[in-house]
């Protein structure tokens, strides 16, 4: 889905393959955990969130699991997989609270934040 008529990279430097489309995920709702430079968030860390990491998460002030209508928000619950922000998988994994990543479908530039080992170590079962 890239833009440019490159495709996006994953952190095994392969095409970027979609997170989720229930819910649909990524800064631009695409479903993937793409980057094109415009998202302050860096949504690109596509992860299969845990109630430890929804607790989390919202106890650092982002609260998941809440459905916000206004924005076509649904909620997410364990088990979901959903982009969310590099430097906030970063916090959860030194506390801790770090969910499983899906590394096929998380971008790149997620490694400006983190090491590829540790999402390695973090990475999702199919």
């Amino acid at each position: 889905m890239a833009m440019s008529g490159s495709p996006q990279r994953n952190v095994l430097g392969e095409e970027l393959i979609a997170c989720s489309m229930d819910p649909v995920t990524g800064y631009y709702r695409t479903g993937c955990c793409e980057n094109h430079g415009d998202d302050p968030g860096m949504h690109v860390v596509c992860c299969r969130v845990t109630e430890e990491f929804l607790a989390f998460s919202a106890e650092q002030g982002n609260d998941l699991s809440t459905p916000a209508p206004q924005y076509g928000f649904p909620g997410l619950r364990p088990g979901d997989q959903w982009c969310v922000c590099a430097a906030r998988w970063a916090d959860a994994l030194v506390a801790g609270k770090a969910c499983p990543v899906v590394l096929e479908s998380t971008h790149v530039s997620a490694l400006e934040f983190v090491d590829l080992a540790d999402l390695r170590a973090h990475a999702a079962t199919p």
